[in-house]
Protein backbone atom coordinates (compact mmCIF):
# COMPACT_ATOMS: atom_id res chain seq x y z
CA UNK A 1 0.00 0.00 0.00
CA UNK A 2 1.57 3.28 -1.11
CA UNK A 3 -0.45 5.53 1.20
CA UNK A 4 -1.80 7.52 -1.73
CA UNK A 5 -5.55 8.08 -1.65
CA UNK A 6 -7.70 9.32 -4.46
CA UNK A 7 -10.62 11.70 -4.04
CA UNK A 8 -13.24 12.35 -6.70
CA UNK A 9 -15.41 15.44 -7.04
CA UNK A 10 -18.62 15.79 -8.99
CA UNK A 11 -19.95 19.18 -10.03
CA UNK A 12 -22.71 19.78 -12.53
CA UNK A 13 -22.74 22.87 -14.70
CA UNK A 14 -26.05 23.97 -16.20
CA UNK A 15 -26.36 26.78 -18.71
CA UNK A 16 -29.37 28.93 -17.82
CA UNK A 17 -28.83 31.64 -20.41
CA UNK A 18 -31.06 30.67 -23.32
CA UNK A 19 -32.95 33.90 -24.02
CA UNK A 20 -35.28 32.22 -26.50
CA UNK A 21 -33.14 31.66 -29.58
CA UNK A 22 -30.24 29.75 -28.07
CA UNK A 23 -26.85 30.57 -29.54
CA UNK A 24 -28.27 31.89 -32.80
CA UNK A 25 -25.73 34.72 -32.57
CA UNK A 26 -22.95 35.87 -30.25
CA UNK A 27 -25.21 38.48 -28.66
CA UNK A 28 -28.38 36.33 -28.56
CA UNK A 29 -27.65 34.44 -25.35
CA UNK A 30 -26.75 35.07 -21.74
CA UNK A 31 -23.60 33.58 -20.23
CA UNK A 32 -25.52 32.71 -17.04
CA UNK A 33 -25.01 29.26 -15.60
CA UNK A 34 -25.10 27.41 -12.30
CA UNK A 35 -22.73 25.05 -10.55
CA UNK A 36 -24.21 22.42 -8.26
CA UNK A 37 -22.90 19.40 -6.41
CA UNK A 38 -24.62 16.50 -4.65
CA UNK A 39 -25.60 17.37 -1.09
CA UNK A 40 -24.90 21.10 -1.35
CA UNK A 41 -27.41 23.60 0.02
CA UNK A 42 -27.59 25.89 -3.01
CA UNK A 43 -26.08 26.26 -6.44
CA UNK A 44 -23.43 28.85 -7.22
CA UNK A 45 -24.80 31.38 -9.67
CA UNK A 46 -22.19 32.17 -12.28
CA UNK A 47 -21.60 33.93 -15.57
CA UNK A 48 -18.64 35.04 -17.62
CA UNK A 49 -16.62 38.11 -16.75
CA UNK A 50 -18.39 41.31 -17.87
CA UNK A 51 -15.52 41.82 -20.34
CA UNK A 52 -16.87 38.72 -22.11
CA UNK A 53 -20.57 39.73 -22.06
CA UNK A 54 -21.18 38.27 -18.61
CA UNK A 55 -23.32 39.31 -15.67
CA UNK A 56 -21.10 41.13 -13.17
CA UNK A 57 -23.50 40.30 -10.32
CA UNK A 58 -22.57 36.61 -10.62
CA UNK A 59 -19.30 34.84 -9.94
CA UNK A 60 -17.20 34.00 -12.96
CA UNK A 61 -14.89 30.97 -13.38
CA UNK A 62 -11.80 33.14 -12.98
CA UNK A 63 -12.99 34.48 -9.62
CA UNK A 64 -13.85 30.96 -8.51
CA UNK A 65 -10.33 29.76 -9.37
CA UNK A 66 -8.80 32.54 -7.25
CA UNK A 67 -11.30 31.75 -4.46
CA UNK A 68 -10.42 28.03 -4.59
CA UNK A 69 -6.72 28.78 -4.17
CA UNK A 70 -7.40 31.25 -1.35
CA UNK A 71 -9.79 28.90 0.44
CA UNK A 72 -7.47 25.90 0.15
CA UNK A 73 -4.56 27.92 1.51
CA UNK A 74 -6.66 29.19 4.43
CA UNK A 75 -7.86 25.71 5.37
CA UNK A 76 -4.31 24.32 5.36
CA UNK A 77 -3.01 27.29 7.33
CA UNK A 78 -5.71 26.94 9.98
CA UNK A 79 -4.95 23.21 10.24
CA UNK A 80 -1.20 23.83 10.60
CA UNK A 81 -1.78 26.49 13.26
CA UNK A 82 -4.13 24.23 15.22
CA UNK A 83 -1.61 21.37 15.06
CA UNK A 84 1.18 23.70 16.26
CA UNK A 85 -0.95 25.09 19.10
CA UNK A 86 -1.18 28.57 17.55
CA UNK A 87 -4.63 30.00 18.21
CA UNK A 88 -6.01 31.96 15.26
CA UNK A 89 -8.96 34.18 16.13
CA UNK A 90 -9.41 35.99 12.82
CA UNK A 91 -8.44 35.29 9.18
CA UNK A 92 -9.21 37.08 5.94
CA UNK A 93 -7.62 37.24 2.51
CA UNK A 94 -7.84 39.78 -0.30
CA UNK A 95 -6.65 37.51 -3.11
CA UNK A 96 -6.09 38.70 -6.67
CA UNK A 97 -5.43 36.85 -9.89
CA UNK A 98 -3.79 38.12 -13.07
CA UNK A 99 -4.90 36.63 -16.37
CA UNK A 100 -3.37 37.34 -19.76
CA UNK A 101 -5.58 37.24 -22.83
CA UNK A 102 -3.82 36.39 -26.06
CA UNK A 103 -4.55 37.78 -29.53
CA UNK A 104 -6.31 34.57 -30.56
CA UNK A 105 -8.78 34.93 -27.67
CA UNK A 106 -7.19 32.25 -25.49
CA UNK A 107 -5.79 33.16 -22.13
CA UNK A 108 -4.16 31.91 -19.00
CA UNK A 109 -3.54 32.97 -15.46
CA UNK A 110 -0.01 34.23 -14.93
CA UNK A 111 -0.17 34.81 -11.18
CA UNK A 112 -2.32 34.69 -8.07
CA UNK A 113 -1.41 36.79 -5.06
CA UNK A 114 -2.80 35.89 -1.65
CA UNK A 115 -2.84 38.61 1.00
CA UNK A 116 -3.88 36.72 4.11
CA UNK A 117 -4.31 38.71 7.29
CA UNK A 118 -4.65 36.78 10.51
CA UNK A 119 -4.83 37.50 14.19
CA UNK A 120 -3.36 35.09 16.73
CA UNK A 121 -3.47 35.16 20.52
CA UNK A 122 0.27 34.83 21.29
CA UNK A 123 2.53 37.71 20.18
CA UNK A 124 5.62 35.53 20.73
CA UNK A 125 4.50 33.22 17.89
CA UNK A 126 3.85 35.78 15.14
CA UNK A 127 6.95 34.84 13.11
CA UNK A 128 6.22 31.13 13.49
CA UNK A 129 2.65 31.65 12.30
CA UNK A 130 3.85 33.69 9.32
CA UNK A 131 6.28 30.92 8.37
CA UNK A 132 3.44 28.39 8.28
CA UNK A 133 2.15 30.11 5.15
CA UNK A 134 5.07 28.56 3.23
CA UNK A 135 4.12 25.10 4.47
CA UNK A 136 0.44 25.69 3.63
CA UNK A 137 1.54 26.58 0.08
CA UNK A 138 3.43 23.28 -0.17
CA UNK A 139 0.37 21.32 0.97
CA UNK A 140 -2.50 23.16 -0.75
CA UNK A 141 -4.04 20.77 -3.28
CA UNK A 142 -5.30 23.53 -5.55
CA UNK A 143 -2.12 25.64 -5.60
CA UNK A 144 -0.08 22.52 -6.33
CA UNK A 145 -2.31 21.83 -9.34
CA UNK A 146 -1.90 25.11 -11.21
CA UNK A 147 0.87 26.02 -13.63
CA UNK A 148 1.36 29.63 -12.53
CA UNK A 149 2.94 31.15 -9.43
CA UNK A 150 0.88 31.57 -6.28
CA UNK A 151 2.53 34.23 -4.14
CA UNK A 152 1.84 35.33 -0.55
CA UNK A 153 2.02 38.56 1.38
CA UNK A 154 0.85 37.43 4.83
CA UNK A 155 0.29 39.75 7.74
CA UNK A 156 0.11 38.19 11.21
CA UNK A 157 -0.72 40.23 14.26
CA UNK A 158 -1.40 39.38 17.88
CA UNK A 159 -4.55 40.57 19.46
Amino acid sequence: MSGVREHHYTVSTSWTGNLGTGTSSYRAYSRSHEYAAPGKEAPILASSDPAFRGDGRRYNPEELLVAAISGCHMLWLLHLCAAAGIVVTRYSDEATGDMRQNQDGSGEFVRVLLRPRMTITDAARVEEAAALHRRAQELCFVARSVNFPVEHEPVVIAG
